[in-house]
């Protein structure tokens, strides 16, 4: 438990980006957390299982804003914040009750909508992407209605003529690029429609968003066309803690890994970090952590999305590269202590930093294959030259879901580490991919096949193989 004369900081807690033994550590000395949560879901309760009786918990199961609101007050805290996209509008509601500082809920609304953040940044003159809203069924809801009502047929044919093919369909509130493909015509997206759709009684409402092509010639050969940007907003204005270099996709949009600095030239970073203060003041966030995706087009940087708080594992990740802990600063702006500024990045550019390049790949199993052996599997991992840390699940429970509708959530398992500069970094990465291909093949032809799809002998890593 905390000590009680620390001031009291409330962490809406759920799935995100920091586990509460991550908070704490940042906490201590600082501030007495509670954990306002429902801890007996069980992607919450894993995590509290890790800090035992040190955590202090509030249960909010069951209970509506308001009377989380009215829980919240009790402890008379002097800050408030969350680490999960779900939990954002929950913790701009008790914000207010409490009188604290969070994103107003007006820039919460453009920050979860999906729709919204678009139409906001067009407004703003920020970007004008082709975006609108379908419900499930592949029915229109244009404009704030949002009611999924509308011409079926006509109307989804009206909408693709209107945002192009092909075009990215993705739920309008999410994250973790869960239910997210590419459709290239009308009857693919009806069927991706009714797929994401089939058997729920909420399922929501979907956007259909113009296609970015990317440019793989801005980061170059064998990293990812897209970037993200960690800031701190302070009374809001933007502090740039980091531009985040990213591996290349796996089909459909799934990440396979972060790196830093990104390989951009000094130039082509300054430009997406322009486009990202830009996309923040318009979206009137005016405080907190943000991570903001950035598309490296053809045209110049193009924003995927703008989050309202921490990404995910870019704490530690920022913290081997440039030594600056962004959960501290997120739990010191929640409490209105002065924040310090980050240093600027070292090391960008194509060149090697001081302190080298540092490193996330995601453990994602190809679809149908058996899994391998964890333990050999660790220490073939380990053995790579580089490495400093193998975190992989027990591979004989796949989580649910799984396959490529799970997003990011597919992944078993993440390999950390550093490298000298991005070319060594590639020699790495290339190692990794042969030992993980060569982990996930069949080894025998008797192999026992999964009863939803036939073992694969021939994957390519990481699952570099076309999207249903």
């Amino acid at each position: 438990m905390g000590d009680p004369a620390l001031p009291v900081l409330l962490v809406v807690h759920d799935e995100g980006s920091a586990a509460p033994m991550r908070i704490l550590a940042a906490a201590r000395g600082l501030c007495r957390v509670v954990l306002l949560c429902e801890p007996d879901r069980p992607r919450v309760a894993e995590g509290l299982r890790s800090v035992g009786r040190h955590a202090e918990i509030a249960d909010v199961t069951g209970l509506d804003t308001e009377a989380v609101c009215r829980l919240a007050a009790g402890f008379d805290p002097a800050g408030v914040v969350t680490f999960s996209e779900r939990r954002l509008r929950l913790t701009a509601s008790v914000a207010e009750a409490c009188g604290l500082p969070f994103h107003p809920g007006e820039a919460v609304d453009v920050l979860t909508d999906k729709f919204r953040q678009r139409r906001a940044l067009a407004e703003h003159g920020v970007q004008d992407t082709r975006c609108a809203v379908v419900g499930g069924g592949g029915r229109t809801a244009d404009g704030e209605g949002g009611d999924g009502s509308g011409p079926d047929a006509d109307g989804l044919d009206a909408v693709l003529d209107r945002v192009g093919l092909p075009a990215v369909l993705k739920p309008r509130a999410g994250a973790g690029s869960v239910d997210t493909c590419l459709v290239r015509s009308a009857d693919e997206c009806r069927s991706r429609l009714a797929e994401f759709t089939e058997g729920r009684d909420d399922p929501g409402e979907f956007v259909l968003e113009e296609y970015l092509p990317g440019d793989p010639g801005q980061a170059g050969p064998g990293w990812g066309d897209y970037v993200s940007v960690e800031s701190v907003v302070v009374d809001g204005e933007p502090r740039t803690v980091a531009v985040t270099g990213k591996l290349p996709l796996a089909p459909p949009f799934r990440e396979t890994g972060h790196l830093l600095p990104a390989p951009l030239p000094p130039e082509a970073a300054a430009d997406v970090v322009r486009l990202e203060r830009r996309a923040l003041r318009a979206l009137g966030v005016r405080h907190g952590v943000t991570h903001t995706e950035i598309k490296l087009t053809p045209a110049g940087p193009r924003v995927i999305e703008v989050n309202g708080r921490l990404g995910g594992h870019m704490a530690e990740l920022v913290q081997r590269s440039l030594g600056y802990d962004l959960v501290a600063a997120a739990l010191r702006l929640a409490l209105g202590l002065p924040v310090e500024s980050p240093e600027p990045p070292r090391g960008s550019g194509r060149g090697t930093g001081r302190g080298g390049v540092a490193f996330h790949f995601k453990v994602v199993p190809p679809p149908g294959a058996p899994p391998p052996d964890r333990t050999s599997l660790v220490e073939r991992l380990m053995e790579v030259p580089g490495v400093d840390l193998v975190d992989l699940a027990d591979l004989t429970e796949i989580p649910v879901p799984s396959g490529w509708r799970a997003g990011t959530a597919g992944a078993v398992g993440v390999v950390y580490g550093s490298a000298a500069d991005h070319a060594e970094l590639r020699k790495v990465l290339d190692r990794l991919r042969e030992l993980l291909d060569e982990a996930w093949r069949t080894p025998e032809p008797e192999a026992p096949r999964s009863p939803f799809a036939p073992p694969r002998t021939d994957v390519r890593w990481p699952l570099i193989t076309p999207h249903p």
